[in-house]
């Protein structure tokens, strides 16, 4: 790797959406013959940052350059023109289709007029070699696995372009032997000169395949580290945005944290996973406990909660309820059990904008309960009124349409809405993002007066100091797997990030 050139630059990148500034002057070098992983947290930018780079959004001010000369991509197709392309975490190709055919989609080689075929196969069987790659390339793409899909984009790129390749997220869905040979197949496309951007939330991996490490945080630019002198504890206090040293305990003493008796277990999950989502677990939730779930973003946090209320069916292990053995193979079941769930995406699996805010706060009611004893109008309204004036929801009244509340009053409405099926255990998954800082300290509040009240609470939450305020106990994940469980005085920020870095 020469450290006197770069193959792609940008400097000074801005981009604004309306009211939001996603990047302000941010700077990103990339080398030949270099991994590079790109980090940060939710709403760090590095989407963003991607998007400009390869002209999905068109940058507001600063500079690319491409092998020293000044570009300015309009659009993706445009980018690989240029020699930049990008594969996506989902993988953006046509099952239907055969391998062969998804490799040439739009750039099919012709024979007097038509789609030469047996050109297509030969080629697509050459380039799927170098990779190491020997499948059937008439057979339909949908016939393989994610791992041999994500091989044919990244085949489909190399051919279009064979400078800059961008992969964004593309582990997510493969197994460890399927990482090893895409990491292979890095190192090799590293070899040949080529500058790989790798994003990814998997802290092994990054150590495991990357030369350097840009990390953003609330659209800015944090730094370019080299990786090898670059301690993982570091990484992880950069990228959520505390300074290692001088942390202050936010408990003296262990005993002045109340652990509840662990003799009164509601829920036990024993080697409880789902393949290519989260690898088996044992976890413990104690009645009238709050459960932190701590981690980097990608760490398994929401894959825990997902399968514990059976949106992810589990295919290992077994969940024991209150002393019996449940099977919570869909959220109704889980409901019928006792849990509630509060997703992290409260826009597309939390409110239903088209409704009021009447409607979203029965509905999980209305389900529990069975359409046969339909709560009517007058009830609901009794209902709503009384969890408005509860949780001090800012709304003109039950038929105000929910969309049109702030965020924190539809987040109320959300935990209004579990709070109404009277669970025995509540899931919050992120449940103050995006909120001002007078609501979530509401929201906290209730946390912790719902645990004190004798219910359950697993508490997700990306800002470890509120998980840290809210937890009697917290269980540490790390690249899909629990490390470890901690409690009492070690409940400590600095402990917590030594834990998340395997230090």
């Amino acid at each position: 790797m020469d450290g006197n050139n770069s193959l792609l630059q940008a400097k000074g990148i801005y981009k604004i959406f309306p009211g939001v500034k996603a990047l302000t002057n941010v700077d990103f070098e990339l080398k030949p013959g270099e991994i590079h992983c790109l980090m940060g947290e939710n709403g760090a930018g590095k989407s963003t940052l991607i998007k400009v780079l390869t002209g999905v959004e068109i940058l507001d001010g600063g500079d690319i350059f491409l092998d020293g000369k000044s570009i300015r991509p309009r659009s993706p197709h445009d980018a690989q023109g240029l020699g930049i392309s990008t594969v996506y975490q989902e993988v953006n190709l046509c099952p239907n289709l055969s391998v062969a055919e998804n490799i040439f989609i739009g750039r099919e080689p012709l024979r007097f007029g038509r789609i030469n075929w047996k050109e297509i196969n030969n080629r697509s069987r050459l380039l799927l070699a170098k990779m190491n790659l020997n499948i059937d390339v008439t057979q339909a793409l949908e016939r393989y696995s994610v791992a041999v899909q994500q091989m044919v984009a990244i085949a489909r790129s190399l051919d279009i372009s064979a400078k800059v390749l961008i992969l964004d997220e593309p582990t997510s869905s493969l197994d460890a032997k399927e990482v090893g040979q895409l990491f292979d197949l890095l190192r090799k496309l590293k070899a040949e000169g080529m500058g790989i951007v790798f994003i990814t939330h998997f802290i092994e991996q990054v150590y495991a395949i990357s030369d350097r490490i840009t990390i953003l945080r609330n659209g800015e630019l944090v730094g370019c580290y080299e990786t090898a002198a670059l301690p993982r504890v570091q990484l992880i206090a950069k990228m959520i945005g505390k300074a290692f040293e001088g942390f202050e305990k936010s408990y003296k003493k262990g005993e002045e944290r109340d652990t509840p008796d662990d003799r009164n277990v509601f829920l036990q999950a024993s080697g409880v996973g789902h393949k290519g989502s989260i690898n088996p677990f044992d976890l413990t939730i104690n009645k009238g406990e709050v459960l932190g779930l701590v981690g980097l973003l990608g760490s398994g946090r929401t894959e825990v909660a997902r399968t514990i209320f059976g949106i992810d069916t589990a295919d290992s292990g077994e969940i024991v309820i209150k002393g019996k053995i449940v099977y919570l193979n869909t959220p109704v079941d889980a409901i019928a059990h006792g849990l509630a769930y509060c997703s992290e995406n409260r826009k597309t699996e939390g409110i239903i904008d088209a409704l009021t805010v009447r409607e979203n706060l029965v509905v999980a009611l209305q389900a529990k309960l069975g359409w046969r004893k339909y709560i009517n109008k007058k009830e609901q309204e009794k209902i709503t009124n009384k969890y408005i004036k509860l949780l001090d929801i800012k709304t003109s009244g039950p038929e105000q349409l929910i969309k049109n509340l702030s965020g924190g009053n539809q987040q109320k409405v959300l935990l209004a809405r579990w709070l109404l099926t009277e669970p025995d255990l509540l899931i919050l998954d992120e449940p103050t993002r995006g909120i001002d800082i007078g609501a979530k300290v509401e929201i906290q509040r209730l946390i912790l007066s719902l645990a004190a009240g004798g219910m359950s609470v697993v508490f997700i939450s990306s800002e470890l100091d509120e998980s840290v305020r809210c937890s009697n106990r917290m269980v540490v994940l790390r690249d899909r797997e629990k490390i470890a469980e901690i409690s009492g005085a070690e409940i400590d920020e600095k402990y917590i990030m030594q834990t998340i870095a395997g230090v």
